[in-house]
């Protein structure tokens, strides 16, 4: 599939549309983000099938929040039952998942859940699959700032010492290569603070399906169009 000297190492996805396409079948909302979750299994599968490194996709962020309390009542229970059940999943497929936001606003039994699932896949050595819960673009570098601001009022970093790989390294993301590529599905054509600090220069993306129609081939599909941008980081 297309030229593998240019594979996108990193693909972020915004899943948009479960509400939508739910909707629009007449079902519950909870049907969409329970088929979300169906189209989420097979895509992570795939990326890891195909050579992708790394696959981090926005579940939950900090503004989901302000949702009707019986549909974040119902995203929290579907959280809770796909980690628990998905941990199992990954580490027999040597998938690595990891979490990125603010897990301490969950309910104890829900980070235990993240806890466990990091413990349990931490040494597969196949994709690395974040996912962003309780996540904002603005709250992670936030957190950077303070983090780095306490470093240096405990002597620990001098200010000359704070440049763009010392505030990578405070972010949730450390150690991972920036996404170059960000797919957004349901025809929306925003980010919402989506990896605001990596995807200065990640190619955007945007699907007009709505996330429980994506598939693999729309993956395959998605990395073929990359694979013809040229990108140029700012040069000529």
């Amino acid at each position: 599939m297309g030229d593998n000297n240019n594979w996108p190492k990193h693909i972020g996805i915004i899943m948009d549309g479960n509400r939508r396409w739910a909707k629009s079948k007449g079902l519950p909302i909870a049907m969409g983000h329970k088929e979300g979750a169906k189209t989420l299994e097979k895509i992570v599968r795939h990326a890891n099938k195909i050579g992708i490194k790394h696959l981090t996709v926005y579940a939950f962020s900090t503004e989901n929040w302000k949702r009707s309390e019986e549909e974040v009542g119902a995203l929290m229970l579907l959280l809770q039952n796909y980690i628990e059940s998905y941990s199992k999943k990954a580490d027999s497929e040597n998938i690595k998942v990891q979490f990125l936001g603010d897990t301490t606003a969950f309910k104890p039994k829900l980070q235990q859940g993240i806890k466990d699932c990091i413990e349990r896949t931490k040494n597969n050595t196949g994709i690395t699959f974040n996912i962003a819960i309780n996540y904002g673009g603005r709250a992670e570098i936030i957190k950077a700032v303070k983090e780095i601001s306490q470093d240096v009022k405990n002597n620990k970093i001098d200010i000359k010492d704070i440049n763009e790989e010392l505030f990578s390294s405070k972010l949730y993301t450390n150690g991972q290569p920036d996404p170059d590529l960000i797919i957004r599905t349901s025809g929306e054509m925003r980010t919402s603070g989506f990896l605001t600090w990596q995807s200065v220069y990640s190619e955007l993306l945007f699907v007009e399906k709505y996330w429980p129609d994506f598939n693999e081939q729309d993956l395959d599909d998605a990395i073929i169009e990359y694979q013809k941008r040229n990108r140029k980081f700012g040069a000529n």
